[in-house]
């Protein structure tokens, strides 16, 4: 709806006659300015108990206030830069409501600054985007000191309390390169995704260490376990070598699947152009079998045919078998959520899309400082449960019968 009639709008047109865009704007700025500063004028008025001009009113007022001049302040608008004139009073009682003692930016700057922060836009395009958006000039260095405001509440989301029970969590990581002690240094964001009890995704935390090892997701276990996870029925992970045994040794009771996309993926790396078609049917045969005995049927099957030819393409799928096999044992609901880590590879794929412009950060707390920012904006249009959610907690009441039934009270 138009804050104006289309008479007024129309007769400010007549009487302007704009050329160009840029007349709009400097006339909407001049509107702004009168506006803003008609209104410190009533609040002062308000102060005093008459009106600028009411000088019968200030005669009978008994207050000894009075007006007492202007100064003058720049602020930092949509429109640009505009400058206005603060009213004072006498005695110095007067403090503006609408444009508070020592603010000069009532854009909302700081708030587009970190939208454009978390879309992945580096500092410096940030000061030429809002430069050239709003004629405000905001150093590179202003914009790391306003993300830099996100911190405290960064670290209150990486420490807040959990859930107690999540039936699915699922962990993975992804790679950056950092500067270490004037060294450019692989590290790693250590991501863990839960599953509550009502079937919603969150993120439960980003960790960056070192490059992925078994004892830094250790690190990462304990601390949500100390956070107030007390189980986690399935954990979904990809084939790092020793995080099985991270997890069994701090949620020994949970299950374990590996990513089957990540096992594909390895195998047919192993696989020769000519013969990938032919062997991916062949193995599709082992993770869409109906029981895990079909299953280690197709997979002898596989093996008698190309073991020969492949020998390491199927030889990580015995080593593995255990925790390949975990889903074989639920329906097809749950089995789509669980044998794979796709919800995690999405939210990575969002994080190159905020990372690609940055191809080294400066310390690890700027690089979880942008996943956070980037977190908090996906994880908004995450309001949707998993699909036939019913059945898969029918299913996994009775599997695990009597650990949902221990949730967070507090």
């Amino acid at each position: 709806m138009s804050m104006l009639p289309k008479e007024v709008i129309r007769e400010l047109i007549r009487e302007r006659k704009f050329e160009s865009a840029d007349d709009i704007l400097e006339t909407l700025k001049g509107m702004f300015r009168e506006v803003l500063q008609e209104t410190l004028e009533a609040e002062l008025d308000e102060k005093l108990g008459y009106d600028k001009y009411d000088v019968e009113t200030k005669m009978l007022n008994s207050s000894e206030n009075s007006r007492n001049g202007y100064s003058k302040k720049t602020l930092k608008t949509q429109l640009g830069n505009v400058e206005i004139d603060i009213p004072r009073d006498r005695n110095g009682e007067y403090e503006p409501q609408i444009i508070p003692k020592h603010k000069r930016n009532v854009t909302g700057i700081e708030e587009k600054v970190l939208a454009l922060y978390a879309a992945g836009m580096t500092t410096r395009d940030i000061h030429a985007q809002i430069r050239d958006l709003y004629d405000v000039e905001i150093s590179a260095e202003m914009v790391s000191k306003i993300t830099d405001r996100v911190l405290p509440l960064m670290q209150e989301w990486q420490n807040r309390p959990l859930e107690s029970v999540y039936p699915f969590v699922f962990l993975d990581a992804i790679h950056y390169k950092v500067r270490e002690d004037k060294q450019i240094v692989n590290k790693a964001a250590y991501v863990a995704i839960g599953v509550n009890t009502d079937g919603c995704k969150d993120v439960l935390g980003i960790w960056i260490g070192g490059n992925e090892t078994s004892k830094f997701w250790l690190g990462v276990l304990n601390e949500l376990k100390n956070r107030g996870v007390s189980d986690v029925l399935i954990f979904c992970v990809d084939g790092l070598t020793g995080l099985c045994e991270a997890i069994e040794t701090v949620y020994p009771m949970a299950k374990i699947q590996r990513c089957i996309i990540h096992q594909l993926r390895a195998s047919m790396k192993y696989v020769s152009h000519k013969d990938k078609k032919a062997f991916a049917k062949d193995l599709k045969e082992v993770y869409t079998a109906p029981s895990e005995e079909c299953a280690m049927d197709n997979l002898i099957a596989l093996k008698n045919k190309w073991d020969k030819k492949y020998p390491n393409a199927i030889k990580s799928w015995e080593t593995n078998w255990n925790n390949l096999s975990t889903f074989f044992a639920y329906p097809p609901e749950l089995r789509r959520i669980i044998y794979t880590t796709n919800v995690i590879e999405s939210l990575h794929s969002q994080f190159r899309k905020v990372t690609k412009t940055k191809l080294i950060f400066p310390t690890d707390e700027s690089l979880q400082k942008m996943l956070y920012l980037a977190t908090m904006n996906v994880t908004k249009k995450w309001t949707i449960r998993y699909r036939d959610w019913d059945l898969v907690i029918g299913q996994l009441s009775i599997q695990f019968e009597g650990r949902l039934d221990r949730k967070m009270t507090g």
